[in-house]
């Protein structure tokens, strides 16, 4: 069933962005929710399983307190678990930027939404942690472990 036109226009979403390694992360904030998150179509419990990866998605909304008013809808692809949820929490960062209005003229309580921003780039959830596995070279096994060299 499809929305209707005023059923749409109340509901408010904000994009986020995230990468890390090969993982990409797409991520929509809707406002007024419960605090329910959904992963690739299922809850975060159980798409990530450790502690640590649960821990990374919400640590960001932890931090600026809004944990269990906003919705969260993830599709994330490529990479390992733990890269996802680096992903993840790097697109969740970016979609509370943009909520702020990071992107637009400040309103008038800019002060407290700049500050939230800045929360954000202190704690280093908007830089991407560009770290990525070294590709194979030619006559190596590995990106750096070469033969055993002999000299006669």
């Amino acid at each position: 069933m499809r929305p209707t036109v005023a059923q749409a226009a109340t509901k408010k979403y904000h994009l986020g962005t995230g990468r890390r390694k090969t993982a990409v992360a797409r991520v929509r904030l809707l406002e007024g929710g419960s605090g329910k998150i959904q992963v690739n179509g299922r809850d975060m419990e159980q798409y990530f399983t450790e502690d640590k990866d649960r821990a990374a998605v919400v640590v960001a909304l932890n931090l600026v307190e809004m944990r269990n008013t906003l919705d969260i809808f993830i599709n994330v692809n490529g990479g390992g678990f733990t890269g996802q949820a680096g992903a993840v929490c790097q697109g969740v960062a970016r979609a509370l930027k943009g909520m702020f209005g990071g992107d637009a003229p400040q309103p008038t309580d800019g002060e407290e939404v700049g500050g939230m921003i800045k929360r954000l780039r202190d704690s280093g959830y908007l830089t991407r942690d560009g770290r990525m596995k070294e590709r194979k070279k030619y006559g190596h096994k590995g990106a750096r472990k070469s033969f055993q060299f002999s000299k006669r």
